[in-house]
C-alpha cells in the first residue's frame, strides 16, 4: 500500500502534538506587566502606520490587543497568543485567542492583531461568553490596506474591526476565522 503522505509517520505526529499544545493554551500565561508593554508597542505601531486605527480607538467601546500570535502547521496546524482588552486606556482583562486547522498547510509564522469593539453589544457578547470564536457572534471586519483608505469614523457602522499586522515566517494562509477567544487569569 502506498503511502498517503510523503513525510515520515513520526514528524507528522511530532508536529500536529506540538501544534495541538500550543493552540489548546497548555502554556503558561504571561505577566499582566509583559502582556500590556507588548500591547503598548504593537498599538503604537499600528496607529502610526494606519492612521484611521487610532480614529476608531477614538470611538471604540473596548480595544482588544495580541501582540504576538504564533501560527505552525504541517498538515496540522494551530495557533496561539495572549492579549489583553483596553478600556478608556486602561487594562480590564485578559484573553488569549486560539486554533487549530487541518488541511494543506505548511510553514510557521508570527503576527498581531487588534480588534476594535465598536458597538456595546460587542462587548458585552464577549464578555458574557464563555469563550467566543471568531464568525460566530457579532460581525467581525477584517481591515486590509484597501478598506484602510476608505474607512472613516462615519462610515464604521460594523460590530468589530480588526487589523492584522506584523507578519513574520511563512504560512500560506493567514486569517482569523475560527479563532477562539477565552479569558484568562495573569499574574501581576
Amino acid at each position: 500500500m502506498k503511502p498517503l503522505f510523503k513525510y515520515p509517520q513520526w514528524l507528522v505526529v511530532s508536529v500536529a502534538v506540538a501544534v495541538l499544545a500550543i493552540a489548546s493554551g497548555t502554556t503558561n500565561a504571561a505577566s499582566a506587566k509583559k502582556i500590556d508593554r507588548e500591547a503598548d508597542a504593537a498599538l503604537a505601531s499600528l496607529y502610526e502606520s494606519t492612521p484611521v486605527a487610532k480614529k476608531l480607538a477614538s470611538q471604540a467601546e473596548a480595544i482588544l490587543v495580541f501582540p504576538s500570535i504564533v501560527k505552525a502547521g504541517l498538515l496540522v496546524g494551530g495557533q496561539y497568543g495572549e492579549g489583553v482588552m483596553r478600556q478608556n486606556g486602561k487594562s480590564s482583562g485578559y484573553f488569549r485567542s486560539s486554533a487549530v486547522s487541518y488541511g494543506l498547510q505548511a510553514g510557521a509564522q508570527s503576527f498581531g492583531y487588534v480588534m476594535f469593539l465598536m458597538t456595546p453589544d460587542a462587548l458585552e457578547y464577549l464578555k458574557s461568553s464563555d469563550g467566543w470564536e471568531i464568525g460566530v457572534g457579532p460581525t467581525v471586519v477584517v481591515v486590509d490596506e484597501g478598506i484602510a483608505k476608505s474607512l472613516t469614523t462615519s462610515t464604521a457602522k460594523d460590530d468589530i474591526y480588526a487589523f492584522i499586522f506584523g507578519q513574520k515566517g511563512l504560512m500560506a494562509g493567514l486569517g482569523l476565522q475560527g479563532s477562539r477567544i477565552k479569558k484568562i487569569d495573569v499574574d501581576d
